[in-house]
């Protein structure tokens, strides 16, 4: 009787090779459960795909467009205020909501037990805040194009589509911290009183007084529109309507750096927390 003898290198490539290609399908898996959880949900997904595309048609394209009677310009700023605005809320109340709801469920410690990656559910809700800002700029460039609205450029669109995406990052990352500081049913009151300010003093929908105007540096939605802006060669509408102020500080290395800064500072914060109290 003869003895077969294996290669014993092979067998650990292999089972190296298989280990990655399990950790690959963890990570996909979680992401599209992550994914299809979030738009099965319609109290979610209606409001934050369909509320920035009728708000925008209403009043950026029909109410402001009566008002600046065939001025561009005009349609170029509510281009790029209500893309900021659409991109807002699936970060804050994604991350703040479905984080929340699952550390008081348990079912981040569960995750913890199960052998499956660390941070692939972070990841997947991260993949998912991305997912539904793509959307909301889908269905807000397809109105425009519809309506013949700014009159973009083709690589104008695709370029604010794609700030845009980014700049989700820092309002999940700030929901993410509210996830893990709040309980299930406080998490939508907090982020609301983020969101909220966040929305009025980035000056997306008004020129804000001289008064209101130092606050604006304290929302991440400020130094999004203002990067929207230089992109569409569009003032604010702080400049539009001659108010000078500190709206017009700043440039755009400025607006992304403060812009990563929040990112990275509330998700270490939030992954702090949870590493901590869980």
């Amino acid at each position: 009787m003869s003895a077969t003898t294996l290669p014993i290198s092979n067998g650990a490539t292999a089972g190296t090779a298989m280990s990655t290609a399990r950790t690959r399908n963890a990570y996909f898996t979680e992401i599209k459960f992550e994914c299809l959880r979030a738009l099965r949900a319609p109290a979610f997904s209606i409001p934050f795909l369909l509320l920035p595309l009728v708000l925008y048609v209403l009043f950026g394209i029909l109410l402001a467009g009566n008002m600046s009677h065939g001025d561009s310009t005009v349609a170029k700023i509510m281009f790029v205020n209500w893309a900021v605005f659409g991109v807002m809320g699936p970060g804050m109340f994604g991350f703040g909501i479905f984080v929340a709801n699952e550390r008081e469920q348990g079912l981040l410690t569960l995750k913890r037990a199960l052998p499956m990656p660390n941070g692939a559910s972070l990841l997947a809700k991260l993949v998912m805040v991305t997912l539904f800002a793509a959307i909301v700029m889908l269905t807000l460039i397809a109105a425009a194009v519809a309506m013949g609205h700014p009159g973009l450029s083709f690589g104008q669109y695709v370029g604010i589509a794609l700030l845009d995406i980014a700049g989700s990052l820092p309002f999940g990352a700030i929901g993410l911290f509210i996830g893990t500081r709040a309980s299930s049913k406080g998490a939508p009151a907090f982020a609301n009183l983020a969101y909220l300010p966040f929305m009025h003093l980035g000056g997306l929908f008004y020129p804000l007084p001289k008064s209101v105007q130092p606050l604006e540096f304290i929302s991440p939605a400020f130094y999004l529109d203002k990067l929207g802006l230089r992109m569409v060669n569009a003032p604010s509408l702080d400049v539009l309507s001659k108010i000078q102020g500190a709206s017009s500080a700043g440039g755009p290395l400025l607006y992304v750096a403060v812009l990563a800064i929040v990112t990275l500072l509330f998700t270490a914060l939030a992954i702090r927390r949870l590493a901590r109290v869980g």
